[in-house]
Formats: structure tokens, C-alpha cells, sequence
């Protein structure tokens, strides 16, 4: 299938396991950015279904009165 030659051009495994340290920063840092960014877009929802909640509840009323 594949030719371990062509594979090797892609994969690198240093010696230095130190190596490791500075995309696993990068990683953890991406991480709670995205998952900061989840919770924001959640919370964001809610509160903007419950306004539309209480328009449909406001529009309803004016609609009928009684």
C-alpha cells in the first residue's frame, strides 16, 4: 500500500522526548480556549432563548387579551 518511505516524510519521533513540551503547551492552550469558547456560545443561547421565549409570551398576550 503504502511505502514506509513515503510514511516517514510525515512522521517525526525525535530522540529528545523534551520535544513534546512545547506542542502539548499549545495544545492544553487550545483546548480551554475552545472549550472557554463552547461555554460562552452556550450561555449566549440560553439567554437568548429565554428572551425569545418571553417576546413569543409578550406577542401572544397582545394578541389575546383575555
Amino acid at each position: 500500500m503504502f511505502h514506509p518511505l513515503v510514511l516517514s516524510l510525515f512522521l517525526y519521533f525525535p530522540e529528545d522526548k523534551s520535544e513534546y513540551i512545547p506542542a502539548a503547551i499549545t495544545f492544553f492552550i487550545f483546548l480551554i480556549g475552545a472549550l472557554l469558547t463552547m461555554r460562552i456560545i452556550i450561555v449566549v443561547s440560553k439567554r437568548e432563548a429565554k428572551k425569545a421565549k418571553e417576546l413569543e409570551e409578550q406577542l401572544k398576550n397582545q394578541q389575546n387579551p383575555y
